[in-house]
């Protein structure tokens, strides 16, 4: 308890407040990892829909008859 009445007291009114990433940047640390975690699952779905699309026309299409050069 002592250690947190002494942070408490240093820090003032900035305690219990999220931390910049660097002072002059407007971005918490939360913040960045929530873009991290968002930007992965984003990019995730973009090569599941790639893989999908390829799969379309590589192997779907042709069986249609679209596309029939091969």
């Amino acid at each position: 308890m002592g250690e947190a009445k002494r942070r408490k007291s240093k820090l003032g009114e900035k305690y219990g407040q999220d931390e910049r990433i660097l002072p002059w940047v407007p971005i918490t640390k939360s913040q960045s990892e929530l873009f991290v975690s968002l930007t992965t699952r984003g990019a995730w779905i973009g090569i599941g829909g790639m893989v999908v699309l390829w799969v379309t026309i590589r192997f779907i299409g042709p069986a249609f008859g679209w596309w029939n050069v091969v």
